[in-house]
This record gives structure tokens, sequence and C-alpha cells, in this order.
């Protein structure tokens, strides 16, 4: 039986190219939700979960670190995607028949030079694979779709143009989830993720990240949020280099202990290699 990973959106959303690009030998599975593509890993439909977590253009994705540390399911490795946008229309258009192209909100500040150069005015789409299939299923040379090369292939429209972007280093971070934790060693530079709570004391927080510091371990992300809808319960997340076995690992995880009511790693994996 093949084994499946479960991603939000439509086919040919970029969540489904980042499963073809780290995961080619499993079968990608829609969901509608992120909360669905949770549920299919925790009940067995699927084996491991891609949910975006950030973007270098528009950060954090909403509702995510809030999903994660309640989801049940540990983080097993990460995935850098470069989000390239294409025009994409119906077989035998061109670029000089188009005169509207829709796609997601985020996208289309995102390819406003394009747009301008060519006179094409931007059109929302709940999705930008949602619009590529809307485009084809219209069947209109004057419609296009801003969205991913798989998009086009899935619904059989040319690509006009490619790699429209304005900016060339747009890129989206996903975290691979599955049912059991890997805490294994398993390449050469190791991240590790975990939430925690501060205890309610003076610079607990700041105390909380001196041992850190002090032991030459590298945060590379550390985020607040809060939690039970009160202003005043406060989670972090936080992404350090290094494995929980590293001695000096070990040693800034014991001093966040001391400061912290609630401390939970969500999961360590091999750094990707699109991460610098």
């Amino acid at each position: 039986m093949t084994a499946s990973i479960a991603f939000q959106g439509e086919p040919g959303a970029y969540s489904h190219q980042a499963c073809h690009e780290a995961r080619p030998h499993m079968k990608a599975l829609t969901c509608g939700t992120f909360e669905d593509v949770i549920e299919a890993v925790r009940s067995g439909e699927a084996d491991e979960a891609m949910l975006p977590v950030e973007n270098s253009t528009y950060g954090r994705v909403a509702d995510i670190h809030r999903l994660l540390p309640d989801s049940g399911l540990h983080i097993v490795d990460e995935a850098f995607v470069r989000v390239h946008i294409n025009l994409l229309g119906v077989p035998g258009s061109t670029i000089a028949d188009i005169e509207e192209a829709y796609s997601h909100l985020v996208l289309l500040p995102q390819c406003a030079g394009f747009l301008r150069k060519h006179a094409i005015r931007g059109r929302v789409s709940p999705d930008n694979a949602r619009a590529a299939r809307d485009v084809a299923e219209r069947g209109d040379k004057s419609h296009a779709a801003l969205a991913s090369e798989l998009a086009g292939e899935i619904y059989g429209l040319d690509v006009l143009a490619r790699h429209i972007e304005d900016h060339d280093r747009n890129t989206t971070r996903f975290l691979i989830m599955s049912r059991e934790p890997d805490m294994t060693r398993r390449a050469d530079r190791m991240m590790t993720t975990f939430v925690f709570q501060v205890r309610n004391i003076p610079a607990a927080l700041y105390k909380a990240m001196g041992g850190f510091a002090t032991n030459g371990v590298n945060m590379t992300k550390l985020e607040s949020y809060m939690v039970g809808g009160s202003f005043t319960a406060t989670q972090f997340y936080a992404d350090i280099e290094g494995h929980p076995d590293d001695r000096m690992v070990q040693l800034a995880l014991e001093e966040l202990a001391y400061f912290t009511s609630h401390l939970h790693i969500l999961g360590t994996y091999p750094a990707d290699r699109l991460r610098d």
C-alpha cells in the first residue's frame, strides 16, 4: 500500500508542490482545512502531514502555531519550497490575449510589476489552484491564473510566462509531521522545535533564554502567541539548531525548564539544505 501525505488546498496548490518535492514517493491527499490535514494523519488516513508555517514575504501562517502543540503529531522533517508564480492560460492563448488574471489575495501583489507591464487586471480567487481550475473550466482566452506549473499540468493550462514574481526569493517553509516521533540523529545538522510557557516571575523569559546564550545554542526562531483566549497567558514557539542529546542543548533545556511551567518538544529533524 502506497504511503500518503496530506496537505491543505486543492490539487496544484503550493502545498501540493511541496509534497511532490519533499515526498515524491508518497501519494498526496487533499484536505479542506489545516485541521482536516491533522485529523487525516491522526486517524491513519494519511501517514504524514505537510503544513506551511511561514513565508519569507508574508511571515507566519495564521493558526498553525496554535494547532501544532495540541495536534498530537510530531515534526519529523522540514521543507523549504520556492514559490514560483506562473501565468497560466487556456491552450492557444497568448500573453497579449490576457485581460484578467486570477489568484489568491497574497499572490497578486507579488506579481504587480508583471501585471502592470502587460495591462492585466488582477482578480482575487480563494486559492491559486482553484483559480487555475476555474480558468480551465471557463475556457476564456482573456482569463489566466497565477499559480504553480503543477496546477497548469493538472488542469491542462499552458504556461504563458514563468516565474513572474517581482522578488525572486519568495520561499515557504513547511513542517512534515507524523503520528510517531523520530528522535534519531539522522543528519549532521539537526533542528529541534518546542513550545513553552514561562513561570509568573520577574524576568522569567530573559532568564529562560540565558541558557541558550551561555551554552552556545543557536535559536533561529522565537515567537509568542496567546493561549486560552487570555491576554496574560502566552505560549512561546522556538526553533534551535541541535539535537536534544547534544550536551549543550541538554544544559540549555534544563535551564529553560527551571523557568517554565510547561515545556513540550514538538520534534527534532534534519535541517533542510535550503535553510540558509
